[in-house]
């Protein structure tokens, strides 16, 4: 037991934390100050300062300005003065020190300090993997690279929070600790739960599908052991954490009175993704990812699964493939998605009766079976996370610096194969639609081809995917992805989402490593949207109406979402109402 204690922190060195700190304040500099809530001082010779909110600390750095008000700040150049001494870099003490500046709520800031802590021990684990150069991530495959990701999401500071996890769980179930894990089976009474599935699939062949026949004679085993007949009850994969931390406990009379039944663990290994809660299946890569209700609280949200949210989740997918499918554009670019197929929800009645919709209680126990991407693979193709692009390996190499010198082409043409597939299938979905998604990096997987993108394939569609035409005919198990956004609000979506949140990093990473400058960078998206454009004339009155060459457009900011409320950031059904928009940057396409 002595060994495992000392063991459970042994990521957790002096040299390990400094650099944590080093990187996390790099970050915190970067984006606060990208979203205006730091204003740094010139002092010449590309030199900043930022003093804190008492102007007795002093910060100074070495950044690069691009694109989007983007700092590229150099880790290594990052001092902290205070009264002529040098002080070593702690980030919660930077947030302390800035917290007015910040506009953190006094009731905010501890739980944003934990947060902060569990992202730097996360990092301080990741530093003591053996280091793999981007060149060998991309070159070891789909999960590799999926569980050899170090930095999360680019915008916000504190992004691997998971409160919740114990730093065994830790260890268990993080993405990059890329440890396979067994789900939690449970029987739910069927009065309780509700299963849905899409076109072509039902309960039956799904069980069959992701449970071995010993398995499901084992679970059937369990039941009739208790006097309980199988056939009044669906089958419930859940987190393990879930079960142990919530389940067992919050729904222990749902357990007392048999109406979930706990049947055991699942035989294949999963390894967890990038989303934490959602799992691929290692043993057997042609099965579904599971997605499961995960009580934890991530960037900004609980990670529950909500049982009526669910309920529509595989018509969503079954109608936008079918939309995919006619549209000549879309079938053209081999865009994709890959659909959830099938989706169970347990409805906690005294839970139900207590609270109000949205709320974290109703989303304890759900699951959805999502499509794998594998067998969908031809020959010589293979698939990686897009947010992968944005990794740089400890040499200052990028995954997608990568896949270029793989590709052997011009920087610009292995740029406009990429944009070719990810942000024409964007462009036409709203301009032909008014049909958003979420296509941050974490959303997207990439087709890979010779090191060349070749197409994309989009998930995680009912959760994330908004109609905003008010005049739409959508089905009415679809109704609930129609969202109300004011006229001038709708084309941030391309803005943010894309220019903003993914190829802000994307054109300054490959202009730092000397790979791609930044002018040429922003005149091949711009030349993908021109083109774009002009091979669907028929939709030049929506082209004008919403600009993507408008000369600036709002920033939308999203750690001051998370700063002023780290556990509800964004009312989901209202999702235009929350956000935080400051000032304006300037289009970079304009100019061309």
């Amino acid at each position: 037991m002595t060994t495992a204690l000392s063991d459970s922190a042994a990521h957790l060195s002096p040299e390990r934390w400094a650099t944590a700190n080093r990187l996390l304040v790099r970050k915190a500099l970067a984006e606060f100050s990208h979203e205006r809530l730091l204003a740094p001082a010139p002092t010449g010779d590309d030199r900043y300062t930022v003093r804190s909110d008492d102007a007795s600390t002093e910060y100074r750095f070495t950044a690069r300005l691009f694109a989007l008000d983007h700092w590229q700040i150099e880790a290594d150049t990052i001092t902290r003065h205070r009264h002529g001494s040098e002080l070593p870099l702690d980030a919660a003490e930077f947030l302390i020190e800035l917290r007015h500046t910040l506009g953190i709520p006094a009731e905010v800031l501890p739980v944003y300090l934990e947060e902060i802590s569990s992202t730097l021990a996360g990092t301080a684990y990741k530093l003591t993997k053996e280091p793999a150069t981007s060149g060998q991530l991309v070159a070891a495959g789909f999960q590799a690279v999926e569980t050899g990701m170090t930095e999360g999401h680019p915008c916000f500071v504190a992004n691997n929070g998971r409160l919740g996890f114990g730093v065994d769980e830790y260890r268990a179930y993080a993405p990059e600790a890329a440890s396979p894990v067994r789900l939690v089976w449970l029987a739910a009474r069927r009065d309780r739960a509700t299963f849905t599935s899409g076109a072509g699939l039902d309960y039956d062949a799904l069980m069959k599908d992701e449970l071995s026949e010993s398995e499901r004679a084992r679970f059937d085993g369990v039941l009739r052991g208790l006097g309980l007949d199988p056939a009044d009850y669906l089958l419930l994969p859940v987190h393990p954490w879930q079960w142990w931390n919530k389940l067992a406990v919050t729904f222990a009379g749902e357990l007392a009175e048999r109406r979930l039944v706990v049947l055991g663990e699942g035989e294949d290994g999963y390894l967890a993704q990038q989303s934490i809660r959602t799992f691929f299946n290692a043993d057997h890569p042609e099965k579904h990812y599971v997605k499961t209700a995960l009580s934890v609280l991530n960037m900004g949200f609980m990670r529950g699964l909500s049982a009526a949210y669910m309920e529509a989740t595989p018509a969503i997918n079954d109608w936008l493939a079918g939309l995919i499918e006619r549209d000549d554009l879309l079938r053209g670019a081999r865009f994709s998605i890959i659909r959830e197929r099938a989706a169970i929800g347990y409805r906690h009645r005294s839970f139900e009766a207590a609270t109000a919709k949205g709320s974290p209680y109703r989303k304890m126990l759900a699951a959805l079976w999502r499509e794998s991407p594998v067998p969908g693979l031809g020959p010589g193709e293979r698939v990686a996370t897009m947010a992968s692009l944005l990794h740089t390996d400890h040499e200052g190499g990028s995954v997608a610096g990568a896949l270029i010198a793989e590709s052997g082409l011009d920087p610009r043409a292995w740029l406009r194969h990429y944009l070719d597939a990810y942000l024409v299938p964007v462009l036409h979905s709203f301009y032909a639609y008014d049909l958003v998604y979420m296509p941050h990096g974490e959303n997207v997987i990439l087709v890979v081809e010779d090191g060349v993108v070749t197409r994309t394939v989009f998930k995680d569609i009912a959760e994330e995917i908004a109609v905003m035409d008010p005049d739409a005919v959508l089905p009415p198990q679809v109704e609930r992805i129609r969202a109300e956004v004011p006229e001038d609000m709708k084309v941030l979506s391309v803005f943010t989402d894309v220019f903003d949140c993914f190829f802000r990093f994307l054109g300054a990473g490959l202009a730092t490593e000397g790979v791609l400058d930044e002018e040429t960078f922003w005149r091949t998206v711009a030349a993908c949207v021109r083109d774009y454009q002009e091979s669907v004339p028929y939709l030049a009155e929506k082209f004008a109406q919403y600009d993507l060459f408008a000369p600036e457009f709002a920033l939308s900011c999203l750690n001051r979402l998370q700063l002023r409320d780290n556990e509800q950031m964004v009312d989901l059904n209202d999702p235009a109402g929350a956000l935080q928009l400051v000032g304006r940057l300037k289009n970079p396409i304009a100019g061309f």
